[in-house]
């Protein structure tokens, strides 16, 4: 049996949904903070056999007890806050809900000798890019609470494999977009902070899209991102679980496209695929952004043997259906 923590957000669902298709039981522990029980709903009724337990890292009992009754083979943890701007104003709720909490679960696997874990990690961990592409050797300096957070729980996870000998697979994500193919599960925070759901709203709702910054060192002006399609990512993590079984081993895996694409070239796209011109406003940079950052992914292809697939202008027609399904309310 796996387990499933943030289950019911965004990348966790639909790695939970994956996981459904390929017949694997799973239990999905969430506290709901940021998550939706219309997603667990949606999930229920692909398997009604799912286990879902609301439940908080931050309680050791309560996470504990979810290894007690059920024999868990396998956790793949996603549960984090992860809004890089917020982390900055509310640093302590980042550090109780994501490193504690990630610490909790840690304590609970290892007391119950469950010694495998796939961690939702982030390239946050980075900070300002000292070469491009960013590889896993690049040197790791985080510039907010968010990096600081997740390069902290890698840095426990590896001594807990030293120490316990709990073996990790952390996966460092790039900018992740998209929804999947059957459009039952995709991008929902109840205050939307990235960029293409962003755009989308902007066009469905005719007002501005806000674009922070039009003086970054970039050929037009505006940040550089590695954009993943969220099926992708999914196929990355059901590779990742299987080396993990066969190999026994910690590794680390950064997850992009090695492209690079700025937020006016998305923005651009987007106008194109809906066929309609948005509105749009030059708002403030954000603090300590980055220019640019770009993955290089050339261990993960060759030791996970994963490429992606999917073309930006899939991704943002997925987002586009899952943007219209998500205002009609008709999950």
């Amino acid at each position: 049996m796996i387990l499933i923590t943030g289950g019911a957000g965004y990348i966790g669902s639909n790695c939970a949904l994956e996981l459904i298709k390929n017949n694997e039981n799973i239990i999905i522990f969430d506290n709901l903070s940021t998550g939706h029980i219309e997603t667990i709903e949606t999930l229920k009724k692909i398997n009604p056999n799912l286990i879902f337990i609301k439940g908080d890292l931050k309680n050791l009992k309560e996470i504990e007890d979810v290894f007690k009754i059920h024999k868990i083979e396998c956790v793949l943890h996603f549960a984090s806050l992860s809004v890089v701007q917020e982390s900055a104003k509310i640093p302590e709720d980042y550090y109780q809900n994501n490193v504690i909490g990630s610490t909790n679960l840690l304590n609970a696997m290892v007391k119950y000798n469950v010694l495998k874990i796939i961690f939702s990690s982030s390239a946050a961990i980075f900070g300002q890019p000292k070469y491009l592409p960013i590889d896993e050797n690049h040197p790791k300096n985080p510039i907010n609470p968010y990096g600081k957070n997740k390069l902290e729980i890698e840095n426990i996870l590896d001594d807990f494999d030293k120490k316990y000998n709990l073996k990790s697979i952390k996966l460092r994500y790039f900018n992740v977009i998209g929804a999947n193919r059957e459009n039952l599960l995709g991008e929902w925070h109840d205050k939307e902070t990235h960029l293409v759901p962003n755009i989308i709203k902007s066009a469905i709702n005719q007002k501005p899209f806000e674009i922070y910054g039009n003086d970054y060192n970039t050929k037009d002006g505006t940040c550089i991102r590695d954009y993943i399609d969220i099926n992708d990512l999914i196929e990355a993590h059901k590779l990742a679980y299987l080396y993990l079984n066969k190999e026994n081993k910690s590794d680390e895996f950064n997850l992009g496209i090695k492209q690079g694409i700025s937020v006016k070239e998305i923005f651009k796209t987007v106008e194109k695929i809906l066929n309609q011109k948005i509105d749009y406003k030059i708002s403030q940079k954000r603090q300590n952004e980055p220019s640019i950052l770009i993955s290089d992914s050339s261990k993960t292809n060759k030791l996970l043997n994963w490429k992606a697939k999917t073309p930006l202008s899939d991704s943002i027609k997925s987002a586009y259906q899952w943007e219209l399904k998500l205002q009609k309310k008709s999950i």
